[in-house]
């Protein structure tokens, strides 16, 4: 597959390029990430109705401005280099992916809309100490009345705590793996679900816990067939994974960049620390690593918009999203890692940024799968043809 950015696209990336630097500096972050909520609310409406990005792939039908995965893509990636603080791969990455993949058309009409104007959201499916796979899902799910009654406990939910719209993945009494798996979306307003705050490592970007207490929903929150969620959420996880990937090649790049030009002033024995051979070794493996990561990346962003249409190339879609989080996830925990060791003692001092890249990219190392368990996938789907 050969692959380039079309003039839009190069526009779109040049775009947010320019916006981002402006808005998402250094000393933004830092004032955003001291705050429980994670982001300014005039910036999120700023991004969501001057720029309209949360709306970037939504349908047109459905007020959104009808782009690619490859435009959201180039978006993430910019998003990366300035660790922006805002609830986009939350809301886009996540819950508007799966209301495009699961939700019906009065569901996509009610709620994707509300998204492309400013209105918050998530995907909630993690229990407590699980991985990324069907087993994670431990909230349950019962039939009662018109309706369902939904019971459980949900960890590492991104922007949780402050999201105006849930997904939420939870399974039928007695089922395990894949199997009575169902998706529900609702306002995070209804009555018995109860929202926290989890400090973490990486405060650049807020996560939660949400615990469900007998919440009552109607039949027509669920998404799909009750019971039969698994694949749109499998897919819907896929697609989050690539949108994070691209993310961290831009954590990727923004480490490498901010290395070299520290490594160029830095004076040591008379002379810049970068003319050193060493230190242009450690650059050139850094490059390296982003360059194959963004390669990756990119290449999967590509299938996604297959997968999103039906495309023939859509069903190499999980095969996609492993080997560009694996690629990702490793460059940018590498190229941090090394940025820290090229500022020198200093580089994991509060005082320099490069210590918020490397918490960012070990928290996103970790989110949706880390390299290992991603490659464990990929062995499953390639070796013997299951799914993770």
């Amino acid at each position: 597959m050969e692959f380039r950015f079309t003039e839009e696209q190069q526009m779109i990336r040049d775009t947010a390029e320019a916006f981002l630097a402006e808005v998402s500096t250094a000393a933004a972050v830092r004032e955003a990430m001291a705050t429980e909520r994670g982001y300014s609310d005039a910036l999120w409406q700023q991004i969501s109705e001057e720029l309209m990005w949360p709306a970037l792939h939504i349908p047109e039908a459905f007020g959104g401005l009808g782009l690619g995965f490859v435009e959201l893509a180039a978006m993430q990636e910019q998003m990366g280099r300035t660790l922006l603080c805002a609830p986009f791969l939350s809301t886009v990455g996540f819950a508007v992916n799966a209301l495009l993949v699961a939700g019906s058309e009065a569901q996509q009409t009610a709620y994707l809309g509300d998204i492309a104007a400013g209105k918050t959201a998530t995907l909630a499916f993690m229990a407590p100490g699980s991985r990324p796979d069907a087993a994670a899902i431990q909230a349950t799910c019962r039939s009662e009345g018109d309706g369902f009654v939904l019971d459980g406990e949900y960890r590492y939910v991104l922007d949780g705590h402050t999201a105006d719209i849930l997904v939420l993945a939870a399974r039928a009494p007695d089922s395990v793996g894949t199997e009575g798996v169902s998706l529900f979306v609702l306002p995070a307003s209804t009555a018995g679900i109860s929202r926290e705050w989890l400090p973490t490592m990486d405060q650049t970007r807020k996560q939660a816990r949400i615990v469900l207490e007998n919440v009552q929903v109607e039949r027509n929150a669920c998404m799909g067939e009750p019971g039969q969620a698994w694949p749109a959420l499998a897919k819907t996880l896929d697609l989050a994974t690539i949108a994070l990937a691209a993310e961290q090649v831009g954590v990727a790049q923004q480490a490498l960049d901010s290395s070299v030009a520290y490594t160029t002033e830095r004076v040591q024995f008379g002379r810049t620390i970068a003319s050193y051979q060493a230190i242009k070794h450690k650059a050139a493996d850094m490059m390296l690593k982003v360059e194959a990561a963004r390669s990756a990346a990119y290449y999967a962003a590509c299938i996604a918009d297959e997968a999103l249409a039906g495309g023939p190339l859509g069903s190499g879609l999980a095969e996609a999203a492993s080997i560009a989080k694996a690629y990702c996830s490793e460059a940018a925990f590498f190229n941090a890692g090394c940025g820290i060791q090229l500022h020198g003692g200093v580089g994991i001092t509060s005082e320099y940024d490069i210590q918020l890249y490397f918490k960012r990219a070990k928290s996103a190392e970790t989110l949706l799968g880390d390299a290992a368990w991603h490659r464990e996938r990929l062995a499953q789907q390639l070796l013997d043809g299951g799914e993770a």
